[in-house]
């Protein structure tokens, strides 16, 4: 199986339009089975934002597309435009043996994001319900601090309760947006995976537009960094290759 994972579209002041086309036209070329996107589709959560991102998205073809919503769509109340534009199932079976599960972790008007009790108790009942399957989980927050994304307190608010709900549980692979900062923490069970944004102007460092294209064969799990209208690379290459001055 087939996925791209989209992130921090930013439509609004911080989008790029020409280099968003290109991704469409990246991520169309490679007919993906499913495209998930981690969040900040818009950036002020306006409806003029929301309508011109649901005309955006439309452009991307596969056989689902999964969006979460970040804390730049919660804004100006725009977490209630979100749900108009951009329904959801918190639950999606991808396959016989592909699960992806999402959650929510932004709040109205905050940057940090928050998990919260009951959204960690349902998590853990409903991951366990699929002990035989490649368990995914998707949200916008990262979970995991990463290099060159200053302080951690923009990371959820109660990492360690859901990492040890996604340990016990026993979840194969992490999605997360945020920070700009493409990156990977491998675990074993979970791998976390986070993504760069795909089109807009703030990107980190000298990192330019990105997403991720994961590919799924059995229990096999391979996460590659594409450059958008560049190379395409194993994103853990990134993290061998690490070096605080950008020579990656």
């Amino acid at each position: 199986m087939l996925l791209v994972q989209i992130s921090d579209i930013h439509v609004g002041s911080q989008f790029q339009p020409k280099v968003f086309d290109q991704v469409v036209n990246e991520v169309n070329n490679l007919k993906p089975d499913v495209i998930v996107i981690t969040g900040d589709l818009t950036n002020e959560g306006l409806i003029k934002e929301y309508k011109e991102c649901k005309k955006l998205v439309s452009k991307l073809k596969a056989k689902k597309i999964i969006t979460i919503s970040g804390n730049h769509d919660y804004r100006n109340t725009g977490y209630l435009a979100f749900k108009k534009y951009f329904p959801f199932e918190s639950v999606n079976n991808l396959s016989k043996d592909i699960v992806l599960v999402t959650i929510g972790t932004a709040r109205p008007d905050r940057n940090e994001g928050e998990v919260g009790y009951r959204q960690n108790l349902w998590l853990e009942r409903t991951m366990k319900k699929y002990k035989d399957k490649v368990k995914i989980l998707a949200m916008h927050h990262h979970l995991v601090g990463i290099p060159d994304t200053g302080a951690d307190r923009l990371t959820i608010t109660d990492a360690g309760d859901i990492l040890r709900t996604l340990v016990s549980t026993k979840v194969d692979l992490v999605l997360c947006g945020h920070k700009h900062r493409p990156w990977i923490w491998n675990f074993g069970k979970p791998l976390i995976t986070y993504a760069g944004t795909a089109s807009s102007e703030r990107t980190r460092g000298l990192f330019e537009n990105t997403y991720n294209i994961i590919t799924i064969n059995g229990k096999k799990i391979q996460v590659d960094l594409k450059i958008v209208g560049g190379k395409r690379i194993p994103l853990e290459n990134i993290v061998k290759n690490y070096s605080q001055f950008g020579d990656e």
